[in-house]
């Protein structure tokens, strides 16, 4: 009589098997998640981005397949540079005399320059200034004042400058306040680059 409600019991409580999730049933996408757009076939496809052929060939090399080398000793990879350097003398030899004779038949088809008589060469005009001699107690040596009046370019107004140079007077002919014509004149002193042509007044 006790062995029945245990058997009862039993039955009534059976232990729950573990549930398998069942592999042919298709997985459900969650509704949330937006489903993949399939491209258009109208629509355009993206241009390629423009690469310089420094880019190009780069790209080349890094996705070239790697050839396995055999591994070599020190003695093999310097006779390999040996002889490639070799190799690009002798093209370098070849090249250079290929330039030379190319230079050598152009100069014997064009006239050279050189062969040419020079034409003489003719002097630049010098400036000539004219101005007040303001000193003359160096000896050869006369201090120039040139007086320049003009109107300013923007606001008209009439401007007076003026500027002092030393000039060369072999001669010593001028004196303070007369009137003379300077021309320009090679170095000849460490400020004198200006000589006496003429004494146009004399100081009063």
């Amino acid at each position: 009589m006790q062995e029945e409600p245990e058997q009862q019991q039993s039955e009534e409580t059976p232990e729950a098997a573990p549930e398998q999730p069942a592999e042919d049933a298709p997985a459900e996408a969650p509704a949330d998640e937006p489903a993949a757009e399939e491209p258009a076939a109208d629509a355009e496809p993206e241009p390629a981005e423009q690469l310089s052929p420094r880019a190009r060939r780069k790209l080349a090399r890094a996705t070239a397949p790697a050839e396995p080398r055999p591994q070599r000793s020190p003695e093999e990879r310097a006779r390999e540079r040996a002889e490639q350097r070799a190799r690009k003398s002798v093209g370098r030899r070849r090249w250079r005399q290929k330039r030379k004779e190319k230079a050598r038949a152009a100069g014997k088809e064009a006239v050279a320059p050189q062969a040419q008589p020079a034409a003489p060469k003719e002097p630049g005009t010098r400036k000539v200034q004219q101005g007040v001699v303001v000193s003359s107690r160096a000896d050869k040596t006369i201090t120039v004042r040139i007086d320049r009046v003009g109107r300013h370019r923007v606001y008209g107004k009439v401007v007076r400058q003026s500027s002092t140079l030393h000039a060369h007077d072999e001669r010593n002919e001028a004196g303070e306040g007369d009137v003379v014509r300077v021309v320009e004149a090679r170095p000849l002193s460490r400020t004198k680059r200006w000589r006496l042509v003429q004494i146009l007044e004399k100081a009063r």
